[in-house]
Formats: C-alpha cells, sequence, structure tokens
C-alpha cells in the first residue's frame, strides 16, 4: 500500500509515544540560555530520516527548511526556524547516553504483541552487516576492545565471502511478523554463534517473560553444542539449528547423512516416538520398513527387535527433537529466513545501511531509530487495514 509523504509519516509519527524520552532529555524549567527545540521535533526529524532515506544530518537540516511537509509532520511551525546540524549532533550526543530510546523500540514491540501483529512462538536469529562511517585500519592498528569497529567476514546467499570493516546487527526477529523483537550492536569481528545466547538472555530479561518462545531457528553459524543445550535447558526452548560439519566428510558415527540413527547391518532405524526427553527408535526389519537379510537376530534376541532410545537432551545438536530429517524440523526451519527479510527490509527500504556516526553506541542509536521505524510503520499498515475492513 502506498502513501503520499505527509500521510505516510503523519501514520507512522501517530504510533511513537515519545513522551518519556522526551521528558528525559528535557531541558530543566529553571535552566539559562535559549530555550531552543522541544525534543519531540528532534526524535520525530530523527524518525522522519530514516523513513525518507535522508543520508545525512546535513542534508536532514536543509530539508527541514525547504520542505514545510515534513516540517508539520515533525512538529516544527511550517513558517518558522528549524534546527541547525549543530543542534541535531548535540541532540544526538544526548540520545547516546540515556537508555529511553531502547525503551521506547521495547514499547513498541509490545504494543504490536496487544494487536496481534506478534507472537513471539518461533524466533529466528542472524546479523547483518554494517559498514563503519570510521576510515578502514589494518588489522594490527585496530584496539580490539569490544567497542571498535573490526574486520569481518559473512557468506552471501549465493555462498560468496564478503568482507567489510565495521559493525554486525545481530537481531532477534519474530518470524510471523518479520520485525525485530531485539539487537545487539557489536565489531564485526564477532562471531555470529557465540552471540546467540547473549542476545536471548537480554531479550528474555527485557521483556520480562512477556515472550516464552518455543523455537529459535538460526542458520549453521550457530552449531555449537553449547547453544543447543542452553536453549533447552535454560529457556525451555527448541533449537532449530542447521547443522556445520566443519570440514567433515562423514555424518557423526552410528548416523546417516540425514541425520537418522542406523543400525549395525546399516538400516536406517525406525523413528517410534518420543517418551518424554527420549526419542525411540526400532529395528526397520521388525517394523516392516526394510526387508534385512539377516532378520531380527541379527542385532537383538528379543521378538520385539532391536530398540534404540536416547535423550535427546544432552545431545541435541545430533538427536534434536523434532529429527533433522522430518517434515517438521524443515518446515521449522524455513521459517529462519523471516529475519533475512528484516534485515533487508532495514535496508532497502529504510535507512539502516547508511551509518553517518562513529562508536558502537551511536551506531546503535541509528539501529534502533530504524527499528523502531519499521515496527511504527508495521502498526500504522494494520490499523489501517483494520480501519478499512470496519468501513
Amino acid at each position: 500500500m502506498e502513501f503520499q509523504q505527509e500521510t505516510k509519516l503523519e501514520l507512522i509519527l501517530s504510533q511513537i509515544d515519545v513522551s518519556k524520552l522526551a521528558n528525559v532529555l528535557k531541558k530543566p524549567s529553571n535552566s539559562k540560555g535559549p530555550k531552543g527545540y522541544e525534543p519531540e521535533q528532534l526524535i520525530y526529524s530523527l524518525i522522519a530520516m530514516q523513513i525518507e532515506k535522508i543520508q545525512s544530518i546535513k542534508d536532514l537540516a536543509l530539508k527541514l527548511k525547504e520542505n514545510p511537509v515534513l516540517r508539520y509532520c515533525c512538529g516544527f511551525d511550517v513558517l518558522g526556524k528549524v534546527p541547525s546540524e549543530s543542534t541535531f549532533s548535540r541532540f544526538l550526543d544526548k540520545l547516546t547516553d540515556t537508555q529511553e530510546l531502547e525503551q521506547l523500540f521495547y514499547d513498541l514491540v509490545i504494543k504490536a504483541k496487544e494487536l496481534n501483529i506478534v507472537d513471539g512462538e518461533h524466533v529466528s536469529i542472524d546479523s547483518t552487516k554494517l559498514d563503519s562511517y570510521e576510515a578502514a585500519k589494518p588489522k594490527k592498528s585496530i584496539v580490539d576492545d569490544g567497542t571498535n569497529p573490526n574486520w569481518g567476514m559473512k557468506r552471501d546467499t549465493n555462498g560468496n565471502n564478503i568482507r567489510w570493516f565495521g559493525w554486525k546487527l545481530h537481531i532477534l526477529c519474530d518470524s510471523k511478523s518479520e520485525l525485530p523483537l531485539d539487537i545487539l550492536v557489536t565489531p564485526a569481528s564477532n562471531y555470529d554463534g557465540t552471540m546467540a545466547l547473549p542476545l536471548i538472555e537480554q531479550f528474555i530479561e527485557h521483556y520480562n517473560n512477556i515472550f516464552k518462545p518455543t523455537y529459535y531457528a538460526m542458520d549453521s553459524g550457530y552449531d555449537l553444542d553449547y547453544v543447543y543445550k542452553d536453549i533447552i535447558n535454560r529457556y525451555n526452548g527448541i533449537p532449530i539449528i542447521a547443522y556445520n560439519p566443519r570440514g567433515s566428510f562423514a555424518p557423526p558415527m552410528g548416523l546417516d547423512e540425514h541425520f537418522n540413527p542406523i543400525c549395525s547391518a546399516g538400516y536406517k532405524l525406525a523413528y517410534w516416538g518420543k517418551d518424554g526427553n527420549y526419542l525411540k527408535f526400532r529395528c526397520p526389519h521388525a517394523v516392516g520398513k526394510c526387508n534385512c537379510p539377516y532378520g531380527m537376530n541379527w542385532c537383538s534376541k528379543s521378538n520385539y527387535g532391536y530398540t534404540f532410545k536416547v535423550n535427546y537432551k544432552e545431545n541435541p545438536r545430533h538427536y534434536g527433537y523434532p529429527l533433522r530429517s522430518s517434515d517438521s524440523w524443515q518446515k521449522l526451519y524455513d521459517k529462519r529466513t523471516s529475519v533475512e527479510r528484516c534485515n533487508s527490509r532495514l535496508k532497502k527500504y529504510l535507512n539502516l545501511d547508511n551509518v553517518r556516526s562513529k562508536g558502537i553506541k551511536k551506531v546503535k542509536v541509528h539501529a534502533l531509530l530504524n527499528c523502531i521505524t519499521l515496527i511504527a510503520g508495521t502498526i500504522a499498515v494494520n490499523l489501517d487495514k483494520s480501519l478499512n475492513k470496519a468501513a
């Protein structure tokens, strides 16, 4: 659905309550000096910058000066003065030093949940690259303290290696709505797999059990044994993570290439259900799944045939539930692409790919502004559709 500029801005900005943030950033009533601009006006201008994909603060100040519609939507007097580039820069410094912008993001996510746009039952995690505004440096000149940009490398969807200097934005995304629920910003050198649990822990703490995901989907970059175990044991979730063979040309011992347990004769054992934490498998010959030349007695003297039971919580990387080879697992894993579409929207339709500030804190502010804009826009569109249906 396409809107005219003023309608689009008004619809999106109307969903963002910046009153708490503005109260924190307001000058005290007894302070001396010029009154300046209201924080609401400056915040709305920064959000409008993401919507309109304005390239820099300098360009934002110029467009506010030239465009009366933009001025009106951001709360300025149509015929009055607008902030200068230095005013916006000082305001960004103040915004960086407060946690209220992050809280505004969480409040919008909760609003989207209350409107049934977000459900949080199935979440997906991935990272996306952000180029640094600082000039690239050789590796030996970088202070690797977790707050400076660094060199990173990822594979694109075609399997090509992409190398860049800057940051990674790690996103935990709702697979239903394809909206970000939480984010972390790190130097680009941070390995994706090590950031999954810190992101999940932050997500659970921030929302105070408002969300209790069942499924956590990730690509093979997150295929670490402790990630599986923590998701199962700490968060009562089910990890849906692609397997990373790490240079191995053969499947793990006792499993076929599809991660099905096999008998001593090499046949795929028949899955026979789940009992508590245990997965049960039976001799395929005993249940008519194959015609083994050795019969049932090759593996077991029991008339029931050979039975294999495994506690999937003890080795969830190899014996996951649902089974890796099942259609159920594949359907759950296919939802992981929601986070890729989330990344794409933030970059293609908004301004995420246009980092124009130095320092990890300002990069996070930039990412939050884009995430807030995406969520507010989704809420606005859904409410507009609801009103049209009611009419």
